[in-house]
């Protein structure tokens, strides 16, 4: 895929979720490339944890997975783009920067 995006986020777990959210509501159009884990499932680590229970707003705990489908539900909601890929290659020597995926 050739194209230029205003924001490029490399992974979908947390931080490239929290990342995504705050990008959005700053107008600047996020594309996520969401990255695979064992299993297939995008998310990151958090996709793989059972009970999370460290995180501020659930006191009885939540499950990793439906954590991270909250997060993606409100990256989505202002608007982030997301593809199913993985990064092969990174190049930041010159502008724009140079992304490749399979």
């Amino acid at each position: 895929m050739e194209d230029l995006k205003d924001l490029v986020i490399i992974g979908s777990g947390p931080a490239g979720h929290t990342a995504a959210i705050y990008a959005a509501r700053a107008n600047l159009k996020p594309f996520m490339f969401e990255g695979y884990v064992a299993g297939g499932s995008a998310g990151g680590q958090l996709t793989t944890t059972t009970d999370v229970e460290n995180y501020p707003g659930f006191p009885d705990g939540i499950q990793g997975p439906e954590l991270m489908q909250l997060f993606r539900k409100q990256a989505e909601r202002f608007g982030t783009e997301m593809v199913g890929e993985d990064i092969v290659e990174v190049g930041f020597s010159k502008r724009p920067f140079v992304i490749k995926s399979e």
